[in-house]
């Protein structure tokens, strides 16, 4: 009596598990790939965002001049001045002045004080806007201290001076006729400490 035999199956056919392979690589390259973009667009995102308000002046973010204005003209703005200080900062901190008049085009300057109501060193760094938020691009400073952290001694008061201007071209925007009040807001929050960048080596 003859054993009827199973018939050995064909091997399988390798070129089909290369090809799947190879989409296998493909697909997480291409994973990689969009990971990597959109953590550089986060990184990206921050300073894209920080140029456009200074360019445009959205939300209120005011402009930076390196020199006046060529004209002034008799148009007056009262311009008012805020100051806050973030939880974690031991500041004092205020305008000796709380409004002024100035002409289009006139270059201001204007004193905060500040100080230290710590026994420590202690560092901050100002942000700032000003409302309404439509004038952001027409309000300039030449120098202000909102442009660099400050570090102050134990119980040291300081005067920080702003030189600003409300540029002349506001008045062609038909948008700002009605207006006759800018408020300069600023709000200092704590940074690092002197101590702890020592501790860190920076």
């Amino acid at each position: 009596m003859v054993t009827p035999t199973t018939p050995t199956p064909p091997a399988p056919d390798a070129a089909p598990q290369r090809a799947a392979s190879r989409r296998d690589v493909g697909v997480a390259l291409a994973c990689g790939v969009f990971v990597g973009l959109m953590v550089g667009a986060a990184y990206a995102a921050v300073p894209l965002y920080d140029w456009f308000c200074r360019v445009t002046g959205f939300g209120g973010t005011t402009q930076v001049a390196a020199a006046a204005p060529h004209a002034i003209l008799d148009r007056r703005i009262t311009v008012r001045f805020d100051a806050n200080i973030a939880r974690g900062l031991p500041w004092r901190f205020e305008p000796e002045q709380t409004k002024v008049e100035v002409k289009l085009g006139e270059v201001v300057t204007i004193y905060y004080a500040v100080t230290n109501l710590a026994a420590r060193e202690t560092t901050g760094t100002a942000s700032y806007n000003v409302a309404p938020t439509t004038t952001g691009a027409y309000f300039s400073k030449i120098e202000c201290f909102c442009f660099t952290e400050q570090v102050f001694k134990p119980g040291e008061r300081r005067e920080m001076a702003v030189v600003f201007f409300v540029d002349p071209k506001l008045a062609a925007d038909a948008d700002q006729d009605d207006l006759d009040t800018i408020t300069l807001s600023y709000t200092f929050y704590p940074t690092r400490t002197p101590a702890t960048a020592r501790a860190s080596g920076s």
